[in-house]
């Protein structure tokens, strides 16, 4: 999500005489897009912005901004952090981001600016595809009401607010005349679509809306909050041929005490029996996660339960993590605190359990036929070109360039842990 905020900054910032550069040292200005689900996010910026000051005496005209989930919460406090910040923006205020370089370059003071708005305007900038780019994200909505007991999302992004529906159809519309075949549709939590809009209309129907658009091939979405994840959604895996056979829906525990402990509002029992519909309506639906280790309370007896869980999925891949504290969290209150050497074991027996679980999947693809999507070339090697199947996973084979953003099919002919080697099937009409 974070992508695409930087994509809209880019985007509102062309129009007023900046252009992207990958030397800091040219810049005339320089934003950080910041995020503060984790610890290890946080100290990386205060690095980053530590590096950055010597430009800044080099050039005392230079402008740097923060912005993002760190910059919403933090406000003020990080003009006493970093003196050499010019201006601080939260999550509500992308939109304003010309004015606000406007200010600075006729004021220079230091100026914050993190107040939440009841408008859509900064999610709703459109962000112009660079020159061959195949895919593409479209925000639907911010925010979010869940309060899960370990995240910091609700307070530094607002309560959830759904986009109009034609007002993304819109978007997608003149991205799709740009070029662009994919749509990775964003929210906090994408399966509440719709509620605050008051019409009726769910997520399922908005995926069906955007399934009629020419010229899209494949729609993806993500965070899906499994709760939330409706049986209409899911038959929707079965009813609408261009919504990718790839869900990725984190279940952070395999334990039903640790999921009430996080304020997660589902049991482990109806995850799995919703994992179970999703295989039944889409037998070869690739299903990805997000685990969290060592939560407050977390005793080894949890943790087993969580391995126990992912013996009986075999999810295709999983982002794991060890529980980092953040502040004004209700976990941080929560007793148990687990030490960092046990979170650390705890991890890496999952990674490595996963591991396995990831190459018996990729694995089982050896010798089937696989629908592309063509990115571009591969980062293994130049004569390569690489796609990604529906269910999200990496194929690079040998092809032309001009195969770049078509649909081609190809053999599998080897697995790897994160990635497959492809054979181009050369059949007529495999090729759009």
């Amino acid at each position: 999500m974070n992508v695409h905020d930087s994509e809209q900054m880019a985007a509102l910032l062309a129009p007023v005489g900046y252009k992207m550069t990958d030397n800091l040292k040219l810049a005339d200005l320089i934003l950080l897009n910041t995020c503060s689900i984790r610890e290890k996010a946080a100290h990386k910026v205060y690095s980053k912005l530590g590096r950055i000051s010597k430009l800044k005496e080099q050039n005392p005209e230079l402008i740097i901004g923060v912005g993002g989930c760190l910059a919403q919460q933090l406000g003020t406090k990080f003009h006493k952090k970093v003196g050499h910040l010019d201006f601080v923006f939260g999550t509500h205020n992308i939109y304003r981001l010309p004015q606000l370089i406007a200010t600075i370059k006729k004021k220079r003071g230091k100026i914050t600016e993190v107040d939440f708005h009841k408008s859509l305007n900064s999610i709703g900038v459109f962000a112009p595809p660079q020159g061959g780019a195949i895919s593409a994200f479209v925000t639907i909505m911010q925010g979010c009401n869940n309060f899960c007991a370990y995240c910091v999302v609700p307070y530094l992004r607002g309560p959830e607010m759904s986009r109009p529906p034609e007002d993304i159809i819109e978007e997608i519309k003149k991205l799709a005349d740009c070029g662009i075949r994919e749509v990775t549709l964003l929210g906090q939590n994408v399966n509440s679509y719709g509620k605050t809009l008051g019409n009726g209309l769910n997520f399922a129907s908005l995926i069906k809306k955007i399934g009629k658009i020419s010229g899209i091939k494949r729609i993806r979405f993500t965070t899906s909050h499994p709760r939330d994840l409706s049986y209409g959604l899911i038959n929707c895996f079965a009813e609408e041929e261009k919504l990718c056979e790839h869900i990725h829906l984190p279940v952070q525990s395999g334990s039903n005490r640790i999921l009430a402990l996080m304020n997660r509002g589902y049991t482990v029992e109806e995850y799995m029996q919703k994992v179970d519909h999703l295989r039944k309506i889409r037998p070869l639906i690739s299903i990805t996660s997000d685990i969290i280790v060592g939560f407050p309370g977390e005793t080894q007896n949890d943790y087993q339960e969580t391995i126990d869980m992912m013996e009986k999925i075999r999810f295709d891949s999983v982002f794991s993590f060890k529980y980092s504290e953040r502040k004004g969290t209700a976990a941080q209150k929560l007793e148990g605190k687990v030490e960092e050497c046990e979170k650390l074991r705890r991890l890496e027996q999952l990674q490595m359990l996963q591991d396995q679980h990831t190459l018996e999947k990729n694995t089982a693809m050896e010798s089937s036929k696989q629908e592309l999507l063509v990115e571009g070339k591969s980062k293994n090697s130049e004569n390569d070109l690489m796609g990604r199947t529906s269910s999200w996973r990496i194929v690079n084979f040998k092809g032309e360039l001009e195969l770049i953003g078509k649909l081609v099919d190809v053999k599998i002919s080897k697995a790897y842990l994160h990635s497959l080697r492809g054979k181009l099937i050369k059949e007529v009409g495999n090729v759009n």
